[in-house]
């Protein structure tokens, strides 16, 4: 049996540009070790795999290295995916996930995530962390999963050459890099680094703006935003946060498609 596998570009309305995914339609769960070795051999920042059942899909995700549990440009890829293919139908697509049950809704302009908000609290910074990333901090804070580092302006951030095997040292997900924007058609800016997870630096993290726009919230003292990934690939990730949740608009585009055969 031929299992599909898609490769998707996500918050992106072009292809090679936002953060490649590939996204695997299992007709039920393989063991982990099979997972984890698609996902090391696809090489992307994240594969998702997917099982249908009747009212909603389970969804896990795996860097080439390690499963996380959260992961939003994945989940983006996957709804798209779903849709395209006519394997999911109605406006909304629900995920039973390591983080709970995770949505996302068709919009016109593109496809919506309804996550958990993972806001930071202010933190001392590790030793090595500001070394690392050879800047000053203007304030440093810490997530459920990574680290937030606010610098100065948008040209401090984008200059960032990190000391990658320094920060795989710290005992978190990754680093996020944040700034107000220097473009004013964006609210704010931001990098992420996840050498501990295998990935140096991610293009677009769909994740780490459900921190991100919590902050920037209290911040800017409103609730929605469009934020922008200064990655070199580069990614749009329009942010919404009500109550306890934060909403994630972005597009996806199919690059590639074809079967797994193992």
């Amino acid at each position: 049996m031929t299992i599909p596998l898609f490769h998707v570009d996500a918050f992106t309305d072009r292809p090679f540009a936002g953060n490649p995914a590939a996204v695997c339609l299992l007709p039920s769960w393989k063991p982990d070790g099979w997972l984890q070795a698609v996902a090391r051999e696809m090489n992307l920042s994240e594969t998702a795999f997917l099982v249908k059942h009747a009212d909603h899909f389970d969804l896990r995700w795996f860097t080439p290295t390690i499963e996380v549990d959260l992961c939003g440009h994945a989940t983006l890829a996957s709804a798209h995916i779903l849709w395209q293919q006519d394997q999911a139908h109605g406006e909304e697509i629900r995920f039973s996930t390591k983080s709970g049950i995770l949505k996302a809704n068709r919009r016109d302009d593109g496809i919506e995530l309804d996550f958990p908000l993972n806001p930071e609290t202010e933190a001392e910074a590790p030793s090595g962390l500001l070394m690392a990333l050879a800047v000053s901090a203007e304030y440093v804070g810490k997530s459920r999963f990574d680290y937030l580092v606010e610098v100065e302006s948008e040209a401090v951030l984008r200059r960032i050459a990190p000391d990658f095997k320094r920060l795989a040292t710290l005992p978190v997900r990754g680093i996020i890099i944040t700034s107000r924007a220097a473009d004013s058609q964006y609210d704010f800016v931001s990098r992420f680094f996840a050498p501990g997870a295998g990935i140096d630096e991610d293009p677009v993290t769909g994740s780490a703006h459900c921190c991100l726009g919590d902050y920037w919230r209290k911040r800017l003292n409103k609730t929605e935003f469009l934020a922008f990934q200064a990655s070199s690939r580069g990614g749009v990730v329009k942010v919404r946060i009500e109550d306890q949740r934060v909403h994630l608009g972005g597009k996806a585009v199919t690059v590639a498609r074809g079967e797994v055969l193992i």
